[in-house]
């Protein structure tokens, strides 16, 4: 088992395909590293030497899930990169089971903390951002602290977005969050 961080591929690993599919079966919470080892058909010292815990193989877990989500950053605008981002987070069979059944950890890395998945998400929108900036589509500034106002903008579209959907639509709520981001990176 090649240790956490040294993985060449981490969107081809076994273990993190095993934890998905038992989070998608039975929630964070009710997920232990004895069933994902065995889903992954490996031991579970073999687990437990990269993960001592379910909490950090999770969060290595939503890492992988929401990067290759916004891997569209690499390639997109940030304002387009964003907002669909956010429609196909809102759908992401992951994302929803989370947000349906274990909301609660959420909470620290919406009031307290980043995570790693943050990090993660924040070094893709600051690239995307300084990519705008040299080719004249988004406004001076430093791209850290306008990549962490995106963030932020888009964070509260995906999660409380569902609580103004009446009258609303989700591409109501998609159109708003594109004129806002429009109007904030605009030169």
């Amino acid at each position: 088992m090649i240790p956490a961080g040294d993985d060449p591929d981490p969107a081809a690993d076994p273990v993190l395909d095993a934890a998905r599919e038992v989070v998608l079966a039975v929630g964070v919470r009710r997920t232990t590293l004895t069933e994902v080892a065995r889903r992954a058909g490996l031991s579970r010292m073999t687990i437990y030497r990269r993960w001592p815990d379910v909490r950090g193989l999770v969060a290595d877990l939503m890492t992988r899930e929401w990067t290759r989500v916004a891997g569209r950053f690499a390639t997109e605008e940030p304002v387009a990169a964003a907002v669909a981002t956010v429609r196909a987070l809102r759908g992401h069979p992951l994302w929803r089971k989370i947000v349906e059944v274990d909301p609660e950890l959420l909470l620290p890395y919406l009031l307290r903390r980043r995570g790693s998945s943050h990090e993660a998400m924040l070094a893709l929108v600051e690239a995307a951002v300084a990519r705008g900036q040299e080719r004249g589509t988004v406004r001076p500034g430093d791209p850290a602290r306008l990549a962490g106002a995106v963030m932020l903008t888009a964070q509260s579209f995906l999660l409380s977005g569902p609580t103004m959907l009446v009258p609303l639509t989700q591409d109501d709520l998609d159109a708003e969050l594109t004129a806002l981001l429009e109007r904030y990176l605009r030169p």
